[in-house]
């Protein structure tokens, strides 16, 4: 039976723990896993700043080469004890859609799989790597006014990347939906937003897209689910939706987190 971990970060993550390739895979066959996707942050597209303290939310563009390479030989040792994909997880920001394609297309060919997430939302003439911390969070809400509105805008960036026309290398997986929802103890919206998440997944479910089923968010203190809740997670499956299992492991010990408590097909 084919036990998959889909989303999954590496020794190339600068700010992630310097696990190596070998700790990983090591830890998914103990855990029984038989496929990962290894997705490491894309380089952020040309042009863009990074907001985040360390500027360090993506690969830079020069390690790509490598860590490629570090996969295909990867690859070739565990071949016959698990399978082992090539992936990104590619940033979706909005107004940089031709340089995401233009990065696509140069590396496409060497992808197995991938990620298409929203962590960078615009607002108020000014950037935010929403997911960075409560604070972050927090000024976010500040300067738009409500959580609400913080909300509003990631669920229709979401909904952006999902119709974005990214060229024949487009990431087919969409990730950690919800992921808005990451310090909903701290700062809950007044609402669900059930009709924003159904035009996503009605989206998603017209391209044939697949979802990222995020078990970071169940252990994370202030949000305490999965990215999509198994609410969301049941509506895509009844409109034919692929779902995806992803620890989002930034180090081994992150592997298979979430799982237990989640509803896997």
């Amino acid at each position: 039976m084919k036990k998959v971990d889909g989303h999954i970060h590496t020794p190339f993550c600068p700010h992630g723990s310097k696990d190596s390739f070998h700790e990983y895979i090591e830890k998914a066959i103990s855990l029984q896993y038989t496929h990962l996707t290894f997705t490491e942050h894309a380089p952020l597209p040309a042009g863009f700043t990074d907001t985040t303290p360390d500027r360090d939310s993506g690969m830079a563009e020069e390690e790509v080469s490598a860590y490629f390479d570090s996969l295909d030989e990867l690859k070739e040792k565990y071949k016959h004890q698990i399978t082992i994909k090539s992936g990104l997880e590619v940033d979706y920001i909005e107004g940089f859609e031709k340089e995401t394609t233009d990065f696509l297309n140069s590396w496409g060919d060497r992808l197995d799989d991938s990620i298409l997430s929203v962590h960078f939302l615009y607002s108020q003439n000014k950037w935010d790597c929403l997911d960075f911390s409560p604070e972050v969070f927090r000024s976010m809400i500040d300067y738009c006014g409500s959580a609400d509105t913080v909300y509003t805008n990631y669920y229709r960036t979401l909904l952006k990347s999902v119709e974005a026309d990214l060229g024949a290398f487009k990431p087919k997986r969409i990730g950690h939906i919800t992921l808005v929802k990451k310090f909903q103890k701290l700062y809950p919206a007044s609402k669900p937003f059930t009709h924003e998440i159904e035009k996503i997944l009605k989206a998603v479910a017209e391209r044939g897209l697949e979802l990222d089923y995020n078990g970071a968010g169940i252990i994370k203190p202030h949000c305490g689910e999965s990215y999509p809740p198994k609410d969301i997670i049941d509506r895509a499956h009844s409109l034919g939706i692929k779902t995806v299992y992803g620890s989002d492991a930034h180090s081994a010990n992150g592997l298979d987190q979430g799982r237990h408590t989640m509803k896997l097909k």
